[in-house]
C-alpha cells in the first residue's frame, strides 16, 4: 500500500494541506497501539505497522519535495543516486553561483551574501514558474513521460539549489 492508498488521497504533487494533516489525525487515532493492548500478538503488530505507516506517510505527504520525490519513485523515474543527468546548461549557469560561494568563504561580505541568496532564490522562483502548470495539472496514469522528466528534472536542479543553499546557511551560523 502507499502512503496516498493509505491516506485514501489522489495520487498528485499538490495536495491539500488541510486535508492531508485531517486524514494523519484521523488515521493516527484509528491506529493508535494504546487502543488495540487487549488484542493478539499479530493484531498489535500489525497496528503498529500501520501507526508508523501513517507516521512516514505524513512526513512525506506533508513536505512538497519528500512528496515529488515520492511520486518519482513510484513512477520508477528517478535515477540512482548520484548519477542524476543535471542539463549541462543549468551547470554553466550554476558556476557562477558556485564561484560567488567560494568567494564568501574566503571572504566574507555582507552584501555579496545578501545578494547570493537572492540570486537563488530568483534561480528557484523561475524554475517554479516554467513547472508549475504540470505540477498541479498532473493526473496519475494521464501525465505523459516527457512532462514526468520535466518534473524530474526540475526535481533535481531544485536540489542542485538547496545544497548550494545550505552551504550558503553556513555562513549565517558562522
Amino acid at each position: 500500500m502507499n502512503y496516498f492508498e493509505l491516506y485514501e488521497l489522489p495520487i498528485r504533487f499538490i495536495l491539500d494541506e488541510h486535508e492531508v494533516k485531517r486524514k494523519f489525525y484521523q488515521l493516527s487515532k484509528q491506529y493508535h497501539p494504546d487502543f488495540y493492548t487487549l488484542e493478539s500478538e499479530e493484531k498489535q503488530a500489525e497496528i503498529l505497522e500501520l501507526s508508523t505507516l501513517t507516521n512516514e506517510a505524513y512526513q512525506t505527504l506533508s513536505d512538497a519535495d519528500k512528496r515529488m520525490k515520492y511520486i518519482l519513485s513510484l513512477k520508477n523515474i528517478l535515477d540512482e543516486e548520484g548519477k542524476a543527468q543535471i542539463p549541462q546548461d543549468f551547470l554553466m549557469e550554476m558556476m557562477d553561483v558556485n564561484e560567488a560561494l567560494m568567494e564568501l568563504e574566503f571572504d566574507f561580505d555582507e552584501n555579496n551574501f545578501s545578494q547570493l541568496k537572492n540570486t537563488l532564490r530568483e534561480k528557484e522562483n523561475a524554475l517554479y514558474e516554467i513547472v508549475q502548470p504540470t505540477l498541479e495539472n498532473y493526473q496519475d496514469g494521464t501525465t505523459s513521460e516527457a512532462e514526468l522528466k520535466k518534473i524530474k528534472e526540475y526535481y533535481y536542479k531544485k536540489r542542485y539549489l538547496l545544497r548550494i543553499q545550505e552551504n550558503l546557511n553556513k555562513f549565517a551560523s558562522s
